[in-house]
């Protein structure tokens, strides 16, 4: 099985979560994070990722602030207002689901 296409719809809790928790980050800095939390198991690819800041930066779930490291910019993405509320939203959807899968693998425990 193709763990990846799992991780695909887990990707913005995920990112929600993270930006919650450390305040503000940079996509590189998010990739490695998520790596280093899973122990190397999830790599988030820059290809899932920038699509979905963008997506979320659009409908204003994100904030962007641009920095200069040296001659290159930065962007720092933070969770707006509106962005903390879709956070707890998405956290709710994934225990939901969790719990429904546990009705199906391990129906004891449910």
């Amino acid at each position: 099985m193709n763990k990846t296409a799992l991780y695909k719809g887990c990707l913005e809790p995920i990112l929600l979560k993270l930006l919650k928790e450390q305040g503000r980050m940079y996509g590189y800095e998010i990739t490695q994070k998520v790596k280093e939390l899973t122990a190397g198991e999830l790599k988030i690819t820059e290809g899932a990722l920038y699509p979905l800041l963008h997506r979320l930066e659009a409908e204003g779930v994100l904030n962007v602030e641009t920095e200069y490291i040296g001659s290159r910019v930065r962007k720092y993405y933070s969770l707006t207002p509106a962005g903390k509320k879709e956070q707890a939203r998405s956290m709710t959807e994934l225990e939901a689901f969790k719990n429904t899968l546990q009705l199906i693998f391990n129906p004891k425990l449910a």
